[in-house]
């Protein structure tokens, strides 16, 4: 079992790594005002960015759906890691040497599993990408490579390599590196042989495939034999760290550029990525052996933020395999906000042929946008009628209408019933308007739709419910809520405006429950005159004091969102805090009260003279708050 990280080594961790470099590795992020940032979140669906990350704080929290923490929980939760392994991960990147309290640290065991297999895959990356630059076996790959016009430093540049034909090269260098068979086997590295494990890819040029963070997670392998009996291309197959619905080849690459200039192209494989990317095409991904699918539309929308000029370009080869494809990612167009376009090269060729043929600006002229998908769908299936009879033009409606009717966005919907009109041959484009009108009703889907699309341009906060166990979100607009919200904001965020006099406040002066919470959290953490001396510590003690998820989701989303004041000082600072003491003592004023009127009816005039005295000061007390402000706290 692996032992616990040091605390001290922890906490170097999290101040070393920035919270807003490690975030950017996996989406946009753009300025949201008072020194936070936000983006489309990684962890829920959304069309508007609800997701703030507040780097001086080191925190992010997500107004949608609730998530939020600081470095280390957003490698958790985005990668699917344990703590530790979330630890290891960001001390790798920032050159930490890690202690461990029980046993000492041996890193042979005491990683987690995910780390060892990204590390084999780092290493066999590596080990390949030698293969190709050094050793004579590897001239057939070189050769390969060099005829589509790829030469060394194009190798180099996308870490591609050669897997020797022998059976167990890879697996020997990578015991010697002290990695177990069950590591590589887990792996996909290595597969189960005879007399034990061997390679999996042998004879084969290498592409390393990673994740958006950059880490090598698995790869592709070309055939290069033809006494090879696999397949013309074989990947890794599915593994703890390697799930091909989920990993776009060269999205490590092209992502900066994807979110700089709002525009992605996707194409068919490998070599076409390559090409793309050395014609100037910085945008380019492709798939992994597998369909474009919803996973991947998730990826490239937190990197394109959906915003209205934002372009997704398919290329597809011309031929009936390609014009299928073209058909199945229209299937998915309407999970993107942003526009898509399908370009196929001059004479079905792809990428990687028409850069040979014909140069890298004949490739960057592919990559501009062409034909809208909806439109190239549209035509795919028109053109299998004889639109010159009643009949087929007919049968033609019959199939398109119903993709049509899928298009979620009524006014787009119009549209492009209005074009199938115009592609069909019928005249009467309200018919055809019509027609698309009643399949939509007929799918009970239309007016969900459309109120789906009304939500995502609501306001940021609003764009999901918030649970009732985290905060009371309909009474907001109350003024008591508001302020107490407020003043905990502050004192999470700029604690040295309302210390010391805000741990002087008890619990029951937060009359909301998720607020009186978060108070008791922060008393427990050592108070707000703690976050004075060291901020970020600070954040860190009240988070970890929370004593469910709840209270610590609402720390996180107080630290990081807002203050509602563009100008926040100790003016601004006072006046909440006088808010918030006043209502206390007004409600205490009110609760004597009955108590009064309870005495006078009969009640123990001793007792009756305490709480008018009580009475006396508690009305001198507001009228001197009312006057002096903050300095009569």
């Amino acid at each position: 079992m692996a032992g616990r990280i040091n605390d001290e080594d922890v906490k170097a961790v999290r101040d070393a790594v920035p919270i807003d470099a490690v975030v950017s590795e996996y989406l946009q992020l753009r300025n949201a005002g008072g020194g936070n940032l936000k983006g489309l979140c990684p962890f829920h669906d959304e069309k508007s960015p609800s997701f703030q990350v507040s780097p001086g704080k080191g925190l992010f929290h997500c107004f949608g759906c609730q998530e939020g923490g600081d470095t280390i929980t957003f490698v958790m939760k985005v990668d699917h890691l344990s703590f530790s392994e979330a630890v290891e991960r960001l001390a790798a990147q920032a050159g930490i040497t890690l202690r461990y309290e029980e046993g000492g640290y041996n890193p042979a065991h005491q990683r987690g599993e995910r780390i060892r297999l990204v590390e084999a895959h780092k290493i066999a990356a590596q080990w390949y990408a030698e293969q190709l630059a050094d050793s004579a076996e590897a001239e057939t790959g070189r050769v390969f490579l060099a005829e589509r016009g790829f030469d060394q430093g194009a190798a180099v540049h996308f870490g591609v390599g050669y897997s020797p034909q022998g059976w167990d090269h890879l697996t020997r260098y990578l015991r010697g590196k002290g990695f177990s068979d069950k590591e590589l086997i887990l792996s996909g590295l290595s597969q189960d042989g005879r007399r034990g494990p061997i390679d999996r890819f042998r004879g084969r040029l290498m592409w390393p495939i990673r994740d958006i963070g950059g880490e090598v997670v698995g790869f592709g392998a070309r055939k290069l034999y033809e006494s090879d009996n696999g397949p013309k291309y074989l990947n890794t197959p599915e593994t703890a760290i390697y799930k091909k619905s989920q990993v776009l080849y060269g999205i490590d690459l092209a992502k900066k550029e994807i979110a700089k200039s709002s525009r992605a192209v996707v194409v068919e494989g490998y070599t076409d990525v390559m090409a793309c990317h050395l014609a100037g095409v910085k945008t380019a991904i492709a798939t992994c052996g597998t369909a474009f699918g919803g996973e991947h539309i998730k990826i490239l929308r937190r990197l394109l933020m959906d915003n209205g000029s934002a372009r997704v370009i398919f290329t597809f080869d011309g031929d009936a395999a390609g014009q299928k494809a073209a058909l199945r990612a229209f299937e998915d167009d309407q999970k993107f906000a942003a526009e898509t376009y399908i370009a196929i090269a001059p004479d079905g060729m792809d990428p990687c042929e028409l850069r040979l043929a014909k140069g890298d600006a004949a490739v960057a002229d592919l990559a501009e946008p062409r034909t809208p998908l909806f439109e190239f769908a549209l035509r795919q299936i028109v053109d299998r009628y004889d639109l010159d009879t009643a009949g087929g033009r007919a049968a033609a409606l019959d199939e398109a209408a119903p993709v049509v009717a899928k298009i979620k966005d009524r006014s787009v919907r119009r549209e492009v019933a209005v074009q199938l009109a115009g592609l069909v041959g019928i005249l009467d484009q309200e018919f055809v308007v019509d027609r698309v009108g009643y399949l939509v009703r007929r799918n009970g889907d239309g007016g969900q739709a459309n109120q789906a699309r009304s939500r995502s341009r609501m306001p940021e906060y609003a764009a999901a419910p918030r649970p009732t166990h985290v905060g009371p979100a309909l009474t907001l607009r109350n003024p008591v809520y508001a302020a107490e919200r407020e003043l905990l904001k502050l004192a999470l965020q700029r604690p040295e405006l309302v210390s010391p006099a805000f741990d002087a406040y008890g619990v029951d002066e937060f009359t909301a429950p998720p607020y009186a919470a978060v108070r008791q959290t922060i008393a427990e953490a050592g108070g707000a005159e703690f976050g004075v001396s060291d901020p970020q510590e600070y954040l860190v003690r009240v988070r970890e004091a929370a004593p469910d998820d709840a209270a610590r989701a609402m720390v996180t989303e107080l630290a990081v969102e807002p203050i509602l004041r563009r100008t926040v000082d100790e003016t601004y600072a006072g006046t909440v805090l006088v808010q918030i003491r006043r209502r206390a003592v007004e409600r205490r004023i009110r609760d004597i009260e009955f108590q009064m009127t309870r005495l006078s009816a009969g009640g123990d005039p001793g007792q009756l003279a305490a709480v008018q005295n009580e009475m006396w000061i508690l009305q001198q007390y507001d009228q001197s708050l009312r006057e002096r402000g903050a300095a009569a706290l």
